[in-house]
Parts: structure tokens; sequence; C-alpha cells
């Protein structure tokens, strides 16, 4: 095979144009390849996810994207019903000790304490 003569201008010849038209694949394939990385990342992240749904199946891009974005939603969800059930039992709690400070208050203020207020106080204290 007989050597072919390709003649490159140097850079400082080309018009800024003509720079991008040349640099344009390049950089398209790095993009390319980042978001491949990224989806394959996903992909090793979740592969126990991706096996329960449709285990024995090759997945593509668009499916990997779409599991996960299901994912995320899914624990976003759990997330927020665990931070309500958290909030609900911590309001119930400062509730419930401010309720027995006032019920203490109020049986302290009577002087003459009865079988029933020992009985209460005692309980409370439990």
């Amino acid at each position: 095979m007989a050597p072919s003569a390709v003649f490159l201008e140097p850079d400082n010849m080309l018009t800024p144009k003509e720079k991008n038209k040349l640099r344009k694949p390049v950089v398209e394939k790095m993009r390319r390849d980042r978001i491949n990385s990224s989806i394959e990342q996903l992909k090793l992240l979740l592969e126990k996810e991706f096996q329960r749904h449709q285990p024995n199946s090759k997945l593509e891009k668009a499916d990997i994207l779409e599991m996960t974005v299901s994912y995320l939603k899914q624990q976003s969800q759990l997330q927020m019903k665990r931070s309500f059930h958290k909030s609900s039992q911590f309001d119930f709690r400062e509730g419930y000790s401010r309720c027995l400070q006032e019920a203490f208050y109020f049986l302290s203020l009577h002087k003459v304490r009865t079988e029933t207020q020992t009985k209460l106080l005692s309980h409370f204290q439990k």
C-alpha cells in the first residue's frame, strides 16, 4: 500500500470555525464516554435492584436510567415516610411531656394530697 501524504495545516493557519469543526467530534466522543461511564456506574450500583426486576436480561441504557429514576423515587418516598413517622413520635412525646408537666403543676398547687393525687402522680412517673 502506498503511503498517502496528508498535509495538515498548522493550528495557526486554521480559522476558529475550522478549529471547532475539528474539535467537535473529539469533544462529542468525550461527552458520550462520560455518559456511558456514568450509566455503567449506575448499573453496578443498582445491580441487585435490576436483577430483582429483570433477571437474566440485558439492560439497555434507557432501561438503566428508567429503573434508576424509579428506585430513587421509591427511596425518596420511604425516607419521607420515615421522617414523618419520626416527627409524629417526637410530637407525641413532646406533647405527652408537656401534659405531664401541666398535670404535676396543677396537682402540686393543692396542698392537700389525696390518695387519688398520689396514685396519679405515681402512675405518671412510671
